[in-house]
C-alpha cells in the first residue's frame, strides 16, 4: 500500500459523512462483484456479526449497517 495519510477529522458530522461514504462504496463493490459472490460476503458479514461480536451494542450498530448496505444492494 502507499503512503498515503488517511487522515480522520475529529468533527462527529465529518465521521458520519466517511461513514456515509464507506457503506456507498462496499455497496458499489458488492454490485460490481455479481450477485453469487456479493451473496456470499453478505451472509459472511452476518455470521461474523452473529457468532464473534460479544459487545451486543456494537453488533447491534454492525447489523444496522449491514442492514443498510442490503437495502441499498438491492435498488
Amino acid at each position: 500500500m502507499s503512503d498515503e495519510d488517511f487522515a480522520t477529522s475529529q468533527d462527529t458530522q465529518a465521521l458520519a459523512d466517511e461513514v456515509a461514504c464507506l457503506k456507498m462504496m462496499v455497496t458499489l463493490i458488492l454490485k460490481g462483484m455479481g450477485q453469487a459472490d456479493a451473496g456470499k460476503v453478505i451472509i459472511n458479514m452476518e455470521r461474523y456479526v452473529q457468532s464473534a461480536l460479544v459487545d451486543k451494542p456494537q453488533a447491534e450498530v454492525f447489523s444496522n449497517t449491514i442492514r443498510q448496505i442490503k437495502t441499498a444492494y438491492r435498488q
